[in-house]
């Protein structure tokens, strides 16, 4: 413990407790949590009041946070709802994206507002599941045949953006064969891997033991869903690719593999959630705003200006895609669906990070993103629940279903 300084965790850990609390007393405002924290993060932080750093265990909390976001967004993905015609419409809607976003991209960088318009064009194109699952669930809509479509999108725009930044950038540099290359060791590995658990998960003996241990003090499906996401993170380390690749392959395998929850364990995904989001997640983005360049942004009228501009783009980007589901949820859900796949941010966050360690775009850039990011969280989804309550519950396409 000799060296180790506890004042600057203390700071993050607190205003990670009293942000929720706080806005737990004004239910009337429906704001997501992880807004107040990044801008707590920024006001307690050196751009503002300098009363934090990040230190070393504030940044180590802070990684581990990273990984259990993106594990749990892999939880989020249901591969049972990833087939038929959500799948089609979903892949195809992420290619639409795609192509919007490289557009985008190429054309900031051509008026100076993009470092890398390829690697903007990435950040781009991810929905956030995290922010916008609860939606559905508020609105009650997270089973019905709409729910479903935007979760199977924002699942394979979370994939999809996840493996184009590992494919495309890293820190570990190499040509995009060489990198495609440990992207395809890095799957059979986690193939390998998710076949060995499924195999040891048929043994009655193994079965039993997990199943009596696994409310007591060991909390052994916990703890082996944290040694997965260690394992797949440190796999991926080594491979050169992006941890944060790791750590939601890890997550998806969980749900792939996890198929009899309600009959054995119905309590384990609440137990990883209490952990990510009671622990780990609020103090990534806590330190996400302290880490915020406000100084950057507000540099210039132009460095200011990206803002709006990205904003703009990431609904183009996101929400376009969603008129290719207009004949199936009629033109209200089609909107709705536009707004829902537009939000993002923890992706923005964790992207932009790495991008700017890797020199890819500025700190003006990475402080804009952010920034975009923020707004489409404050504004996309309460637009979206508007137009829901705004009038009756629409039918669904009989070629949907």
């Amino acid at each position: 413990m000799t060296g180790i300084q506890f004042g600057n965790l203390l700071v993050v850990v607190a205003l990670a407790f009293f942000v929720p609390l706080t806005l737990g007393f004004v239910p009337s405002v429906r704001l997501p949590a992880v807004v107040l924290e990044i801008v707590a993060g920024i006001v307690v932080g050196p751009s503002v009041l300098g009363w934090v750093e990040v230190d070393q265990p504030v940044g180590v909390l802070a990684v581990i946070g990273l990984a259990f976001l993106l594990f749990l967004a892999g939880l989020e993905i249901d591969v049972r709802q990833l087939r038929g015609r959500p799948l089609r419409l979903a892949s195809l809607g992420f290619g639409v994206s795609f192509a919007i976003a490289v557009a985008a991209g190429l054309g900031l960088h051509a008026v100076g507002l993009a470092g890398s318009g390829l690697f903007v064009a990435i950040v781009l194109t991810a929905t956030s599941l995290g922010i916008v699952v609860p939606v559905l669930k508020d609105a009650g809509e997270i089973a019905s045949p709409f729910g479903q479509l935007v979760v199977a999108a924002g699942s394979i725009a979370d994939f999809g953006a996840i493996i184009l930044l590992s494919l495309l950038f890293s820190r570990e540099g190499g040509g995009i064969g060489s990198q495609a290359v440990l992207l395809g060791g890095f799957v059979l590995v986690a193939a390998a891997i998710g076949l060995t658990i499924a195999g040891a998960e048929r043994l009655p003996s193994l079965s039993g033991v997990l199943f009596r241990l696994q409310d007591t003090t060991a909390q052994i499906r916990v703890r082996g869903a944290f040694l997965l996401l260690i394992v797949f993170a440190f796999v991926a380390e080594r491979l050169g690719l992006e941890t944060i690749l790791g750590a939601f392959m890890a997550g998806a395998l969980v749900t792939l593999l996890d198929r009899d929850r309600e009959m054995t364990h119905p309590r384990f995904r609440e137990k990883l959630e209490a952990a990510g989001f009671g622990i780990f997640i609020p103090i990534f983005f806590v330190v996400s705003g302290i880490r915020f360049d406000v100084d950057a942004l507000t540099s210039s009228a132009s460095a200011l200006a990206r803002v709006p501009v990205f904003l703009v783009a990431l609904l183009a980007v996101r929400g376009l895609p969603a008129l290719l589901y207009r004949r199936d949820l009629g033109t209200r859900r089609t909107g709705v669906a536009a707004l829902l796949q537009a939000t993002s941010l923890p992706f923005i966050v964790a992207a932009t990070q790495i991008g700017m360690e890797l020199g890819t775009i500025d700190a003006a850039t990475g402080s804009a993103l952010v920034g975009a990011g923020i707004l489409s969280v404050l504004l996309f989804p309460l637009g979206a629940l508007t137009i829901l309550r705004a009038g009756p519950r629409s039918s669904v396409s009989a070629a949907y279903r």
